[in-house]
């Protein structure tokens, strides 16, 4: 900032600027040293928002899978139909969704007996009368029963993460889906699109 004196260092500003106006050549011009005003301290919102950190985008943009992928419980209610029986859960198309998902359901070895998941690409429903299953296999994975109580869950989350996440290398195409099958004995059948692939 600059500003006007007077050469006389006793006068102050108001005095200093009259004279100027009557005697001009009187008139130095000096840089004062101005100090900055003190910040008021931060308000608790203030506060807050300092705290937070710069969202990494990996926390909210989410993963995506590259089929979507629907679940299916079977329920065994003897009075109605196999179909009726067959209800869709949901359909989950990224990874975080498929997460969500998997947390909030029952695990398969809660399930009471006769009743079943499947998981299968979106748009295949776990019936051998859909298009994609016509001319399809099963490759059928057995657990004994001493291996229930400790793997079966286990066993059947590895088989849910080996389908969505593509693992089948140049076969996941063939895939459908799995379906868990507890009638008799704990098994999961892979069901395959073609069956002499």
């Amino acid at each position: 900032m600059t500003y006007t004196r007077n050469s006389d260092p006793g006068c102050d500003l108001i005095t200093a600027s009259k004279q100027a106006l009557r005697d001009p050549s009187k008139m130095v011009t000096v840089e004062l040293e101005t100090t900055p005003t003190p910040n008021p301290p931060p308000t608790e919102e203030e506060k807050t928002e300092s705290r937070r950190e710069v969202a990494n985008p990996e926390h909210y943009i989410k993963h995506p899978l590259q089929n979507r992928w629907t679940l299916w419980i079977f329920l065994n209610d003897k009075s109605k139909t196999w179909q009726a029986n067959l209800r869709l859960i949901s359909k989950s198309d990224a990874v975080e969704d498929f997460w969500a998902l998997y947390n909030h359901i029952q695990l398969s070895s809660s399930l009471m007996p006769g009743c079943d998941y499947a998981l299968f690409k979106d748009g295949i429903e776990p019936t051998w009368e859909d298009e994609q299953n016509k001319r399809g296999g099963r490759w059928l994975i057995t657990l004994n029963k001493q291996q229930r109580p400790s793997d079966l869950d286990c066993f059947r989350l590895e088989t849910l993460l080996y389908l969505t996440g593509e693992s089948f290398d140049d076969y996941s195409d063939d895939v459908c889906g799995a379906v868990n099958v507890r009638a008799k004995g704990e098994k999961t059948a892979m069901w395959t699109t073609e069956c002499e692939n």
